[in-house]
């Protein structure tokens, strides 16, 4: 730990995080002269190394910064890769972490402790999810911000979780204890008829003004527990939900869904939506 980081870290627990996200959230939603969109967005893929050859190009310039952050793909950019019982990366970005559920629901995050009851936002899953396993894909600003299933079933309930809105960075991780478990998130559950249930929590951050997600046709998902009936029904990689800026998508599996997943080394592993979570395409 640097005297910088420390002094980043101390500087976020007193900053307005809240206001500043959603200010933030109103300019990126701003529409933009083209002039503007164009130099805006220029300057950002140019500090970011963003690569647009994979997304729909808009008819002219992007309406506002927020159109440009969610941009779809173009179709045919991310096969679905693997067996079809695979379960895939719901998201491209790396993937950080991977590993057990242990008992009582515990697991560890980049060395950190949490509870699948933390994160899902209902102690019911601690059972479920015991022995289970987890995998964490956090999305850099360069990265394309929408999350798609990781496996085919249907969405039956969506728990949408207040919280804090901490960067979810290295800073974040080193200085913030609990930071997945205090941030506002989305758990967005898939019941399988392969798998059991699985969850797949969106964590927000700092500047992460929204989270939709398509079971739920507004403009940011309200706070509660949603049941969704009839359920949805989604395959693999189809779009669940999107970051309106930034963040993190973690994916909870049962007991025997899945083989053990791959666990990074040295900092973590580039992934891509599609690419499957475990080895290879048996995964």
């Amino acid at each position: 730990m640097t005297v910088a980081t420390y002094a980043a870290a101390q500087l976020l627990r007193v900053l307005p995080r809240g206001r500043i996200t959603r200010v933030m959230g109103r300019l990126a939603d701003a529409r933009l002269h083209p002039v503007v969109a164009d130099a805006v967005v220029g300057l950002y893929v140019r500090a970011y190394e963003v690569n647009l050859g994979d997304t729909v190009p808009p008819e002219g310039s992007f309406p506002s910064f927020d159109a440009f952050f969610t941009r779809p793909l173009r179709n045919g950019a991310r096969p679905i890769q693997g067996d079809a019982g695979a379960f895939v990366s719901p998201a491209d970005g790396k993937l950080e972490d991977a590993g057990p559920i242990t008992a009582g629901g515990r697991l560890q995050i980049k060395g950190r402790d949490y509870e699948v009851a933390e994160l899902v936002g209902d102690p019911r899953e601690i059972s479920r999810y015991e022995g289970g396993q987890f995998a964490i894909v956090y999305l850099s600003p360069r990265d394309y911000h929408r999350v798609h299933a990781p496996v085919a079933g249907k969405i039956t309930r969506v728990r949408s979780l207040p919280g804090e809105y901490f960067p979810v960075n290295s800073i974040g991780e080193r200085h913030i204890p609990s930071l997945f478990s205090i941030n506002r998130r989305v758990a967005i559950v898939i019941d399988t008829e392969a798998h059991g249930r699985v969850t797949v929590v969106m964590v927000g951050a700092i500047v992460v003004g929204r989270i939709t997600v398509r079971a739920i046709d507004v403009r940011d998902v309200p706070l509660g527990d949603h049941v969704i009936d009839p359920p949805l029904a989604v395959e693999r990689g189809d779009e669940i939900g999107m970051f309106h800026l930034g963040s993190t998508a973690v994916v909870f599996a049962e007991k025997g869904a899945a083989p053990p997943w791959r666990r990074p080394q040295n900092g973590g592993l580039r992934i891509l939506m599609g690419e499957p979570l475990g080895e290879d395409g048996r995964r």
